[in-house]
């Protein structure tokens, strides 16, 4: 039989209607907002008298790897598990960016046999969410362009600007730009750049507003540049909120779609995490835990990063309690942190599994007694996995008291994730000492410190000149209790992507923070992470086609 691609598998299944999705759930039609046969946004105003009645489950990871650990897929096969054992399970997912979709990671809507579907559409212009939320970013940035040139009454430093435009799409082209050039009809000239649109403070805020009003008085208080002398001027002073509100209204709401097994899947929102908080929104979690006996959702990349601001930002701020956490690994992705490279993954290799074990080890630890939340490992299922190395993970795991669950989802969808969802359902039923990182009154700088020292177990804290200066100038502005928000390469516990496994003895530098008062958190900024990543060689766009009836090939 020939080999089956994740759109091939899509494409070939049989899709519920989407009102018939909704009404499994008990969900209204006077509620559905159809965007077509198959998907539909849900009207959080006539669902916001129901109780909260389910119990959050968090799937996360081990450092990522070129291996692969397929997060998404498990959530989606975990909650079709849990289905195929009884339970009424939901899964929440952030909506994939055209970035990474025509780059080099490809879309995520999960693989195989455990996908939400219709993944054309997910992958690419979905409910056109993203697309509102570019808009009103750069409806920002244009009025305050447009106040400058106007008089700038306000008294804004071209010098100052904090505020960038925003596309999605990986373009290194327009990281740093001059603009305003041609006369004094074409604008001020002055340095500029984009950011992708998942790193927008917008799309921030969207995904932790909690309803149509929070998100307007959040977007408000958006700082996009200061003075000069020194005050902010926000989002308000340029009498932006509104507008840039309405053009939101509609992205606010969750998207309803399903999975191939016709489960329902709230998708809405996607920060990356390496770069921004990681998080589905606030309200498809809490519009889930009103329908559902258990929720599903995944923050992005490894623990380290999306786990901790899961925790430390969206737990916090939508005061939300998880019940248990997946770690998701892959004996082939322990064994390329243990010194493998890839061209020999699929041989045994004992030695390497264990040196690469620690980092599986360090985020299970971090879970358990960082986080106080009960975890079970999900081995992502291999071919090439043997029994010998299967076991061993079984053995390191157990030694810290947390159980492995072998998960097939990719071959046979909710089948292959019934043990999983029994373990998940055991960890659920057991009370936990659930805590955050840090506290919110100590320092900005002892804030980072904890999480350096806590999460990635650095050494050392480094924070630059520029970084103090900066930290200091927004405690004095009153902004000194926000939680954090660190920019960090998603390839290692450092800030160093070549420091695999669970490294030891390095320092963390932080080369500045900034505030993103609209989401409610301060940002900080380590290593060479940027906010607008660029395509690689080869390009995945290069392999994405579309035949005589609109049939798209190549998208995975």
């Amino acid at each position: 039989m020939a080999f089956k691609t994740d759109i091939e598998i899509a494409q070939e299944a049989t899709l519920l209607p989407i009102n018939q999705v909704a009404a499994s759930l008990g969900i209204p039609d006077e509620a559905v907002e159809n965007y077509g046969r198959y998907k539909a946004k849900l009207d959080i105003h006539a669902l916001k008298d129901l109780p909260e009645k389910g119990k959050l489950i968090l799937v996360t990871a081990i450092t990522p790897t070129p291996a692969g650990e397929g997060k998404t897929t498990t959530s989606v096969g975990l909650t079709d598990g849990l289905r195929k054992i009884g339970k009424n399970a939901v899964v929440a997912l952030r909506e994939p960016s055209l970035g990474p979709v025509f780059g080099v990671k490809g879309g995520a809507a999960g693989g195989g046999y455990a996908q939400v579907v219709p993944m054309e559409d997910i992958n690419l212009h979905f409910t056109g969410d993203f697309h509102a939320i570019g808009a009103a970013n750069n409806l920002l940035a244009a009025m305050l362009d447009n106040h400058i040139q106007q008089g700038n009454t306000l008294g804004i430093d071209p010098k100052a600007i904090t505020w960038k435009r925003a596309v999605d799409m990986n373009d290194r082209q327009l990281r740093h730009i001059v603009d305003g050039l041609g006369g004094r009809v074409q604008g001020v000239p002055r340095e500029d750049g984009f950011e992708i649109t998942v790193a927008s403070e917008i799309m921030a805020i969207l995904c932790l507003a909690s309803d149509l009003v929070d998100l307007k008085a959040r977007l408000a208080r958006i700082i996009v540049g200061y003075t000069y002398d020194g005050r902010p001027v926000t989002a308000h002073d340029l009498k932006a909120e509104g507008a840039m509100t309405a053009l939101l209204k509609d992205a606010i709401k969750p998207n309803l779609v399903q999975t191939l097994e016709g489960t329902p899947a709230f998708i809405h929102g996607g920060p990356f995490a390496n770069i921004a908080h990681g998080c589905n929104s606030v309200t498809a979690t809490h519009t889930a835990l009103k329908l559902a006996d258990y929720v599903v959702t995944e923050a992005g990349f490894a623990a380290d990063l999306g786990a901790e601001k899961f925790v430390d930002i969206k737990c916090r701020m939508a005061d939300l309690h998880p019940s248990a956490v997946v770690i998701v690994a892959t004996v082939r992705a322990l064994k390329y942190h243990g010194g493998v490279p890839k061209a020999e993954l699929n041989q045994e290799n004992l030695e390497a599994l264990e040196l690469g074990l620690p980092n599986l080890l360090q985020h299970v630890s971090n879970v358990k007694n960082v986080f106080g939340l009960p975890c079970v490992v999900a081995i992502n299922a291999f071919p090439t996995d043997t029994k010998a190395e299967l076991d061993l993970v079984e053995k390191r795991c157990n030694e810290l008291g947390v159980n492995v669950a072998l998960s097939e989802v990719w071959a046979k969808g909710g089948e292959g994730g019934k043990a999983l969802a029994e373990e998940v359902v055991r960890l659920c039923d057991q009370p936990n000492n659930f805590s955050f990182t840090y506290e919110l009154d100590k320092s900005i700088e002892e804030k980072i410190h904890d999480i350096a020292h806590r999460i990635y177990h650095a050494k050392h804290l480094m924070m630059l000149p520029a970084a103090k200066k900066k930290a200091a100038e927004l405690e004095k502005l009153g902004f000194g209790n926000l939680p954090i928000c660190m920019a960090k390469t998603q390839y290692s516990f450092s800030d160093d992507p070549t420091l695999l496994g669970a490294p030891q003895d390095f320092t963390v530098t932080v080369s500045n923070v900034k505030v993103c008062a609209g989401a409610g958190f301060i940002v900080a900024y380590t290593g060479d992470i940027m906010t607008m990543p660029g395509l690689p060689k080869v390009p995945a766009a290069e392999k994405i086609d579309v035949d005589e009836n609109g049939r798209i090939s190549g998208l995975f």
